[in-house]
């Protein structure tokens, strides 16, 4: 507000055809927003100041701003300036005023007193100057002392000091205007209604929807940015559901003037829920939210205009019930201050951003977020950047046209079957003959795979296994680049030869593949320890995105011994995504929960991963993220397996229990062996089966042999060879498999048929 000048109160009890000065208060960000409304709603003249605008107008356009202005918090009535320099100046200033024009004494007030000067610090302090003069007035004249109400007054009072003085204002609108009450219960991180209409208003959703466009939320929450968008095509204003105003008891109140207004904006709101109103529908992954906001549309009488459903972001697409060429997708994604594993958000974020350019070509988006660096980790291009404070927090619209807009900065991929395309290293140095050897296997092994890679759009697979032993590595290949895991030698091998073979081996990679060498990562693959394998081995940080049939999987070629995707369970994922439909699946040991992903987007009721590694489970999380898939289904527990399926009551109708060889792991008692230990996990797990259940059972210990009780107690089928792709079957002791359920489920009728 400016400076006020040194003068008395003026009398707030005026003819209502009388121009008057108001001020409306918003958030920062909004003031050319609201300028602009206030304009549009009849104001002579309107301008901006840091959180809010004043305006001239009659009494009618006070009672208009409260009743339509879709971006205000509160809309106050100036009545007086003073100087207030020390508590006596506060207390005298408010004392001048006559009172009984405003309120009587049978009525309650409170002060909502802001700001400080040199003299007066505490706002406590000086709302209570304050209510002293006004009640010191009432006895003064004889009148009955007034109370005050902080909770619920009949008036509420506004007094804002600064070092030039005081401004005492009437509280038109009685509590904030946000409140449009259509919310009484909201998600963990609600957007405020007002700061929602802004959004909406910058992205010209009313112009929009005037070109008959469509409205989508893919992750709307309590339904928020839904009901200002219908409210506004609607053209409902936003005060019709408040209970009652601050003005409504005030002594100026022109009660006909009001209930004139009052009726114009009831009947535009009829008449605007029975017209034909533009496509509105949202969206979110859980149940809970989802239903909450089906409550605060039905409360808000627009069931019949707005429809949500329980959808994850993987699965969102552009209705196909009639054309819809051109909408507005926006959205308040997470970013940190709000909900969401932070590390996460970056790949939700970015399947947010392919999502919108894969479906909705021709289409506007607008994201709401807190953090720039998310909004651009979605790949698109935006034309155009706001900024909107959401209360203390700074945070950033952008807007986006989805007509010609890629996504940019795609991880490489590998197109099916091309293997890794060649490079200009091809023709490189010449190799020895251990490495041209090499070499010719490499090259040979993917001849032999490329039909497969091809028909199957295989993007990562093995290529070579120690098939000469002299040169012990395994090399796998993630789209564009390589990793490499060298075997560790035996004890009686001359650590010079296997440096030369070593040698001989990074020579020949980047000719034999076409890559060049910076893309090839290696590692000394040996026997872990306690919880070694989870320890860095490096810190490049880099995590490289791969598909997997519908999933979209993160792996790190650099950092850890193991890259996040063991390449040999691949077909039983696939498998898993194929029976999870409908069905609750659990994931034991889930290690970074490739398998959970693809049991997700196979479509299961519930999703539970269980582990005890942060390291894999924050992993899991920007899986399920760089899918789309929310938490609300796909539940995450840290936990030792063995004690917490002893604790456990849920039922599964599907299960994977993968446990490592060996663990002695310092965060639980005891060590693990799958072998001596493996009868105790299977049955727990089996006791988690519901009827007609099945339960996967896998692991990779050389020479394991299932427990006889198992086999007797259970229908016990070793699925082994029907899990092994064609990459794989030069070393069929990569891993072991079966398929278990319990005697009374029959014997299965297995439709799974190698390959």
């Amino acid at each position: 507000m400016p400076r006020p000048a040194p003068t008395s109160p003026a009398s707030p009890l005026q003819p209502a055809t009388a121009n008057r000065q108001w001020f409306a208060t918003c958030p920062k960000g909004m003031e050319g927003l609201l300028r602009d409304e206030m304009l549009a709603l009849g104001a002579s003249s309107a301008r901006e100041t840091v959180a809010g605008v004043y305006f001239d107008g009659p009494l009618a356009m006070g009672y208009r701003a409260c009743l339509w202005s879709r971006l205000a918090n509160r809309v106050l009535l100036p009545l007086g300036k003073f100087d207030a320099g020390d508590a006596d100046a506060l207390y005298r200033g408010m004392h001048a005023l006559n009172w009984r024009d405003v309120f009587s004494p049978e009525q309650t007030f409170s002060i909502d007193f802001t700001g400080e000067n040199a003299q007066i610090r505490n706002t406590q302090f000086g709302a209570q100057r304050c209510k002293d003069a006004i009640v010191d007035w009432f006895t003064e004249q004889g009148l009955e002392r007034p109370s005050v109400d902080r909770r619920n007054p009949d008036l509420r009072f506004n007094v804002r000091l600064s070092r030039h003085g005081a401004l005492l204002a009437l509280d038109m609108s009685g509590g904030s205007l946000h409140r449009r009450n259509y919310r009484l219960q909201a998600g963990a991180a609600p957007l405020k209604e007002n700061l929602a209409a802004a959004i909406l208003l910058r992205a010209d959703w009313p112009g929009m929807a005037a070109r008959g466009g469509a409205l989508i939320d893919p992750m709307c929450g309590s339904g928020t940015l839904l009901l200002e968008a219908a409210m506004m095509a609607a053209d409902i204003a936003p005060g019709l559901g408040r209970e009652r105003f601050g003005f409504e008891r005030w002594q100026g109140h022109n009660a006909a003037q009001w209930q004139a207004l009052l009726a114009d904006a009831q009947g535009r709101a009829q008449r605007g829920r029975e017209a034909q109103l533009p496509e509105m529908r949202g969206y979110d992954a859980d149940a809970a939210v989802v239903r909450r906001a089906q409550e605060n549309i039905a409360r808000a009488g627009l069931q019949d205009a707005v429809r949500v459903s329980c959808r994850p972001l993987a699965e969102l697409s552009k209705p196909t019930h009639r054309p819809l060429p051109q909408g507005l997708i926006v959205c308040n994604p997470p970013y940190g201050e709000r909900l969401g594993d932070r590390d996460s958000l970056p790949y939700l974020y970015r399947e947010l951003g392919e999502t919108l350019a894969r479906e909705f070509k021709g289409w506007q988006a607008a994201i709401f977020t807190g953090d720039k660096a998310l909004g651009r980790a979605t790949g698109l291009r935006s034309h155009k950047q706001y900024t909107l404070w959401n209360g203390a927090l700074e945070a950033c619209l952008l807007l986006f046209d989805l007509t010609d807009n890629r996504v940019s900065d795609r991880p490489p991929v590998a197109p099916a079957g091309a293997g890794v395309a060649a490079s200009l290293d091809e023709q490189g140095a010449e190799l020895s003959p251990g490495a041209q050897m090499f070499a010719n296997r490499l090259r040979k092994n993917r001849r032999r795979l490329a039909a497969w890679v091809k028909r199957e759009g295989i993007e990562c697979y093995r290529l070579y296994d120690a098939d000469m032993p002299e040169y012990a590595v395994a090399v796998d290949l993630y789209g564009t680049r390589v990793h490499v895991a060298e075997y560790q030698a035996p004890a009686g091998v001359d650590p010079q030869a296997a440096a030369t073979r070593l040698d001989e081996i990074r020579a020949a990679l980047p000719q034999a593949l076409g890559v060049a060498a910076a893309d090839v990562a290696y590692k000394v693959r040996q026997r872990q320890r306690g919880d070694e394998q989870y320890r860095k081995q490096g810190t490049d940080g880099e995590l490289l995105t791969v598909r997997e049939g519908a999933a979209r999987l993160l792996v790190n070629l650099h950092d850890y011994l193991d890259t996040g995707l063991f390449l040999d369970h691949r077909p039983l994922r696939l498998r898993l995504g194929k029976e999870a439909a409908g069905r609750d699946f659990l994931n034991l040991f889930c290690y970074t929960g490739t398998a959970t992903v693809h049991a997700a987007l196979g479509g299961a009721r519930t999703t539970t991963s269980v582990d005890l590694s942060n390291t894999y489970l924050a992993w899991l999380r920007k899986n399920l993220a760089q899918n789309g898939l929310d938490e609300s289904r796909n539940h995450i527990v840290r936990a030792d397996c063995l004690s917490w399926l002893q604790e456990s009551t849920q039922r599964y109708d599907l299960i994977l229990l993968d446990p490592p060889s060996f663990s002695n792991s310092r965060k639980v008692e005891g060590s693990f062996d799958v072998q001596r230990d493996h009868g105790a996990l299977v049955r727990a797990a089996l006791a988690r089966l519901r009827p007609g259940g099945v339960l996967y059972f896998s692991n990779n210990r050389r020479g394991f042999r299932l427990d006889p009780d198992l086999v007797s107690s259970y229908h016990c089928e070793d699925i082994t060879r029907a899990t092994l792709d064609p990459d794989f079957q030069r070393n069929p002791k990569i891993h072991q498999c079966w398929r278990i359920t319990q005697p009374d489920a029959g014997k299965p009728a297995s439709p799974w048929v190698r390959r």
